[in-house]
C-alpha cells in the first residue's frame, strides 16, 4: 500500500486581527513583524465553536478529492483546544460530516499534533486497516491565551486545516520521525490553575530549531533523499525566524520553502494543513509532488515527515 495526500482544505474565522491590536502591550507592528514575521491573525468569536471550523476544513478536503464523507471510515483531529472536555471534537465533526459509525478520535500532541496524526493515518492505510483517513488540525488558541502576556499573545491565532490521505498506487512511501522530551515541560505549558500558555521563548527557539532540523535530516536520510528532492517544505508556522533557521540548518532551498505565518500566526496543530491549503491557492502545488513537514510543540513534542501529494484539481 502506498499513501498520498489526495485532498486539502482549510477554514479560518472571519475576524482579522492586525498587529495594531496589541499596542496596549507596549509593542508595535514593526516590533512584532521583525521578531516573528507575523502581520495578522484570525480570532474566533468568544461564543464560537471550533467544530464549525474543523467541519468546513474537512468538507473542503473531501470536495477537493472528489470523495463523499460516507466513503471515509476514519477521522483523526489533532487539537489542544476542543469544544468540550469530552467527547472529543472528532466525534462531533464525523457526525455532522455524515460519516456514520466512523472511527473518530482526537489526538493531543500540541503543535506537532498534525505530524503525529499523519504518521498514524499512514500506518492505518499501509496496514490495510483503512482505505483512506481524514486528518484535521483544529485550534482555538485564543481560548488559552493570556491577552496581557506580550511574549505569547501576539503569536497565536485560530483556524483549522485538513487533508485526506488515501492509497495511491505508485506514490512515494511516506516516512515520519517523531519524538518527545518531558523534561522540557516547564518551557511551554498550560496548567489547570490558570489555563493559559506559559512559554520560555528563548529556550523554545533553541530547541525548536534543533529538534525540527534533526528530525528532518533523519527522515530524509531514511528515504535516501536530500532537501533538493522535496517539491515543497512546510514547517510548523510558529515564527518566521524559526522557520528560516530550520531551512538554513538543513540546507533547504528557500524557493521551495512555504510560509504563511504572516497571515495567520501560530495556529498550533492547524498550521501545516492551513499552510498547505494556502500553497494550493497560490499555485505552489502541481498535480503531484513530494512534501516535507516538520513541527515542534509543548510536551515537548516534535516530528518531521515526507509524504507525496496527488491532486486531481491542481
Amino acid at each position: 500500500m502506498t499513501v498520498a495526500i489526495v485532498g486539502i482544505g482549510a477554514a479560518l474565522p472571519e475576524r482579522v486581527v492586525p498587529n495594531s491590536h496589541f499596542t496596549h502591550l507596549d509593542t508595535s507592528d514593526e516590533w512584532i513583524t521583525r521578531r516573528t514575521g507575523i502581520k495578522e491573525r484570525r480570532f474566533m468569536a468568544e461564543d464560537g465553536h471550533l467544530a464549525d471550523l474543523a467541519l468546513d476544513a474537512c468538507r473542503d478536503a473531501l470536495a477537493s478529492a472528489g470523495r463523499e464523507p460516507g466513503d471515509v471510515r476514519r477521522l483523526i483531529v489533532a487539537t489542544t483546544t476542543p469544544d468540550r472536555v469530552t467527547p472529543g471534537l472528532a466525534v462531533e465533526v464525523a457526525s455532522r460530516l455524515g460519516m456514520p459509525y466512523a472511527a473518530a478520535f482526537d489526538l493531543h500532541a500540541a503543535c506537532a499534533g498534525f505530524v503525529y496524526a499523519l504518521d498514524h493515518a499512514t500506518a492505518l492505510i499501509e496496514s490495510g486497516r483503512a482505505e483512506s483517513v481524514l486528518v484535521c488540525g483544529a485550534e482555538a488558541l485564543t481560548r488559552i491565551t493570556d491577552r496581557d502576556d506580550r511574549s505569547t499573545a501576539v503569536l497565536l491565532g485560530d483556524g483549522a486545516g485538513a487533508v485526506l490521505l488515501a492509497d495511491v498506487p505508485g506514490a512515494p512511501a511516506p516516512r515520519f520521525v517523531l519524538g518527545s522530551d518531558g523534561d522540557l515541560i516547564p518551557a511551554l505549558y498550560a496548567d489547570r490553575r490558570d489555563r493559559v500558555l506559559r512559554m520560555d521563548g528563548r529556550e523554545i527557539f533553541v530547541h525548536a530549531v534543533a529538534r525540527m532540523s534533526e528530525a528532518t535530516r533523519e527522515v530524509l536520510a531514511l528515504q535516501e533523499l536530500t532537501g533538493d528532492d522535496l517539491d515543497l517544505f512546510i514547517p510548523h508556522q510558529a515564527n518566521a525566524r524559526i522557520i528560516h533557521a530550520v531551512a538554513k540548518e538543513i540546507g533547504f532551498p528557500e524557493d521551495r520553502l512555504f510560509l504563511n505565518v504572516h497571515r495567520v500566526a501560530n495556529t498550533s496543530s492547524a498550521s501545516i494543513p492551513i499552510a498547505l491549503a494556502h500553497a494550493r491557492e497560490e499555485g505552489r502545488l502541481g498535480a503531484s509532488g513530494l512534501l516535507g513537514v516538520a513541527a515542534f510543540g509543548a510536551g515537548i513534542t516534535w516530528g518531521a515527515g515526507v509524504v507525496g501529494w496527488r491532486l486531481g484539481d491542481a
